[in-house]
């Protein structure tokens, strides 16, 4: 695939390479094709190998200016490059995308290795290193120093031979391995459609789940109602459809990808990732790779994690166990001949829900219209932060999906560019996410703003009706715009400490803490209108929202538990594993499961958060931060949900701070103390 261009030619004629001539130096997307990847890569790989070089061959002794920062901004038009590349294969792929991801993963690896495993260079950084107390810096100049120097040691450069020939070996073969994870994942969801023509088959299924299958079917020229693994079609047919046998088809499907005896498969990229990170981990002297990860992590070490996780387990297994008697009560009650299975949960727990509470998904929907939702969660970060949001059709988008806005500061300063990518289609992952094009940084003085993006895989319009999003899918913007907000108010030096870039146990509370706003009657009653009548949303049924907001909490934590528990077995073995994957999950999770394993379903196979999204060792993370944020959401409960005062303390240590600091330095810093798992016990209803 690669070519040979000249310097001079590649830069000339390569949008990715020229300044960029647009609203706020954002990617012009309209230009870039496909083959201008790879040159501008090879490219700006050789700038900044140089730039590197020059570093290593500078005879002046070294200092904190001419070494420490300026590796800190060297690579940085790499980093552009990579940064559309990267977002392009999530959010917007295709075969030759995924083809040129795999063809630069390995360059990228070698190039980081180069820097990392530099003899030279680790001298320099390591003298600087020693002489810290004695160079009058500031708290996020020694914390940068500090991570640099970390950072080398972390990735091998205290290694020597072959030691460091095969650490460099393994960092390039785990990021192969990711990258072809994640492409069966993506392949296999997109492979499956179920086609409805028989109308009785969608049954129970309300009006709007039908109405957008008959769409997703018309768009692919198909005859009846598609049905698809994406998210929102799967989850409504999963909780809604009558048709149990149909059921139990889409959950196989779901389960089982990348556990097919296809080419799509994933086991063995399992077991060669486990191995590889074992073989890493030990190589830099640490038990196996959860150790290595927790170093530099807020629950510090594995036993503290596993601790952590059976203080919750232990909080909500009399919970779960009565949730789930209950629902097989029910099923009974209304006919269920045989035992519940997998496919029924969601089934019969959204009619108990319902008989419980009177209280169906689809009573919220005609009150979140996506685009007052948008304008509400605007609306909530000018109330909060002062934050204003402009969109600017002259910014380039990657897809006409997404949308671009200007954020301007509570001071009309300009903040940030923001995308908003909203529905599903092929070329994207599932799931949500928010990433950055470019982080915010001021090294020299140089203020750079930041370049977000929030991917989401809403329900989309129909021909008869707009977007009308359900409650999860209300909770999912919000959590993602807190990691956005996170992102696009960071005020820091240096763009590895800016925004998201701290411990991953902590970078959940930005965008956790979002979420309690969704249940708040006071921000509701500023958008939750019904998209037809303009009636605001009933308080009643507001409540009805918090109440059925509990509902199986107990459950729901076993089952979130459970995908922390899974997380740590793989990423705690201190010996290679090479047995069934199934049997090593299943006796990872026992202690949470209700069900007895279903033949040909993998929870593993298709664990992207743990094999393909960085959340090796980390999983956790998520529960560890419904405790941040219970807690730290308790002072806006007692103050204000718009209190200026604690907005503005969330604001300048949280939000503003990213990883200049320990993140506990950072929450007691707002919080007046370090926080307590009791809040979220309480919320949950796991405590009265």
């Amino acid at each position: 695939m690669t070519e040979s261009y000249s310097q001079n030619e590649v830069k000339e004629t390569n949008p990715l390479l020229t300044e960029w001539n647009t609203p706020h130096q954002t990617p012009p997307f309209q230009e870039i094709k496909h083959e201008h990847f790879i040159p501008a890569i090879e490219a700006t790989l050789k700038e900044a190998k140089e730039e590197v070089d020059t570093i290593i061959n500078n005879t002046d002794p070294p200092t904190f200016q001419n070494t420490i920062v300026a590796l800190e901004v060297s690579g940085e038009k790499l980093e552009s490059v990579t940064s559309v590349l990267f977002n392009l294969n999530s959010a917007e792929t295709d075969d030759e995308i995924q083809t040129i991801a795999r063809e630069v993963s390995p360059k990228l690896s070698e190039f980081l290795n180069y820097i990392t495993l530099n003899e030279k260079l680790f001298r320099k950084v390591k003298a600087v290193y020693a002489q810290k107390e004695k160079l009058n810096l500031t708290p996020e100049d020694i914390q940068l120093l500090e991570k640099k120097f970390l950072g080398f040691v972390r990735s091998g450069a205290n290694l020597e031979g072959d030691a460091k020939k095969r650490y460099a070996e393994i960092t390039t073969e785990l990021s192969q391995l990711s990258l072809q994870f994640s492409e069966n994942i993506l392949a296999e969801t997109n492979a499956y459609q179920l086609l409805v023509t028989d109308q009785t088959d969608l049954a129970g299924l309300p009006d709007s789940e039908r109405e957008a299958a008959a769409h997703a079917a018309k768009s692919k020229e198909k005859e009846g109602w598609l049905f698809t693994l994406q998210g929102p079609g799967f989850v409504g047919f999963m909780k809604y459809a009558d048709n149990r046998k149909l059921r139990e088809e889409m959950y196989r499907a779901y389960t089982s990808r990348g556990f097919q005896k296809n080419d799509k498969n994933n086991v063995e990229i399992i077991r060669k990732t486990v191995n590889l990170k074992l073989e890493m981990a030990k190589l830099l002297g640490f038990i196996n790779h959860a150790e290595y990860v927790l170093a530099e992590r807020m629950a510090e070490n594995p036993q503290r994690v596993n601790d952590f996780i059976n203080q919750l387990h232990i909080a909500s297994r009399p919970a779960a166990e009565k949730e789930f008697a209950e629902v097989g009560e029910f099923a009974k009650n209304l006919g269920l001949k045989d035992n519940l299975q997998r496919w029924d949960w969601s089934y019969y727990s959204e009619k108990l829900k319902n008989a419980n509470y009177g209280f169906d998904e689809q009573q919220v929907k005609p009150y979140f219209q996506l685009e007052k939702v948008c304008e509400g969660v605007f609306d909530l970060a000018n109330r909060l932060y002062g934050l204003t949001f402009k969109e600017n059709k002259a910014i380039p988008v990657y897809h006409p999906d997404a949308t671009a806005y200007e954020v301007n500061d509570q001071d009309g300063s300009f903040l940030s560019v923001l995308y908003l990518d909203f529905f599903p289609r092929d070329g994207k992952n599932g799931g949500a996410w928010m990433n950055d094009l470019r982080a915010e940084s001021k090294v020299n003085g140089k203020d750079i703003r930041p370049i977000i993006t929030i991917v989401c895989n809403f329900t989309k319009p129909t021909e008869t009706k707009p977007s009308l999003l359900n409650f999860n899918e209300v909770t999912t913007f919000l959590h993602e715009f807190g990691h956005a907000l996170h992102g696009m108010m960071a005020r820091t030096v240096y763009p590895s400490q800016s925004g998201t870039n701290v411990y991953q146990d902590f970078v959940e509370l930005p965008s956790q803490i979002m979420e309690n706003w969704a249940t708040q009657k006071e921000w509701l009653d500023l958008f939750a209108v019904h998209y037809e009548t303009g009636e605001k949303i009933p308080a009643a049924l507001v409540q009805k929202l918090i109440d059925a907001g509990n509902f199986q909490a107990g459950y729901a934590s076993e089952r979130q538990l459970s995908f922390g528990m899974n997380d740590m077995a793989w990423h705690s073995i201190t010996e290679p594993v090479n047995g069934d994957i199934v049997e090593f999950e299943q006796n990872a999770i026992f202690s949470t499961e209700f069900f007895k394993p279903v033949d040909g379903s993998c929870l593993s196979s298709s664990f992207s958060h743990i094999f393909s999204g960085g959340y090796a060792a980390g999983y956790y993370g998520y529960k560890w931060a419904e405790v941040l944020d219970a807690d730290a959401f308790s002072v806006f409960k007692k103050n204000g949900i718009f209190d200026t005062a604690t907005t503005t303390s969330f604001r300048k240590n949280i939000l503003e701070k990213g990883g200049t600091e320990h993140p506990m330095k950072l929450y007691v810093a707002f919080r007046g103390q370090e926080p307590s798992i009791e809040p979220l016990l309480e919320r949950s209803g796991l405590k009265k």
